[in-house]
């Protein structure tokens, strides 16, 4: 299995996959990145100035990805953990933990002091990994993802 950049092929494979775990977990599908226009051109989104995603590969197959972007609205120092889903052949493989620290290791090198997430209690396994990286819970969302449905918000200091 590879950790690669973003290609603008990837499009396609990460807009299915992303849906496809929506729809896995019956987490809401409104108002989320599920309909997010821009879950469809990751690619470009992440051309974007001190933002990166990272892909999950094996034998030519997209099977997962994360990455950080400066979502509007966030404190100064904060960038945000986004669109980090796996199909179900990634998970329980340690992938996570790579992946994970290999966006945390960037976000850092792009000079961010915070990393912010949203989630849903559907997504608990994430949130579970999300507390043992050390983030911590806060009252209310930060910045302005446009995916008003999620319930969970959390930040790490980096």
């Amino acid at each position: 299995m590879t950790i690669r950049n973003i290609q603008q092929s990837d499009n396609t494979a990460l807009a299915r996959l992303i849906k496809s775990v929506f729809k896995e977990y019956h987490a809401p599908l409104v108002n989320t990145v599920y309909d997010d226009p821009r879950t469809l051109s990751m690619f470009e989104t992440f051309r974007t100035p001190r933002s990166e995603y990272f892909v999950v590969e094996d034998e030519g197959e997209v099977l997962g990805g994360c990455g950080y972007y400066p979502t509007e609205g966030l404190p100064t120092g904060y960038v945000e953990l986004v669109k980090f889903y796996f199909s179900p052949k990634l998970r329980g493989k340690g992938m996570g933990n790579r992946l994970m620290q290999q966006v945390v290791e960037a976000a850092k090198a792009a000079g961010y002091d915070y990393l912010y997430i949203e989630s849903f209690p559907e997504f608990s396994h994430a949130v579970s990994m999300y507390e043992k990286y050390g983030f911590q819970h806060l009252p209310s969302r930060l910045g302005n993802s446009g995916h008003t449905a999620t319930t969970i918000h959390m930040e790490k200091e980096l």
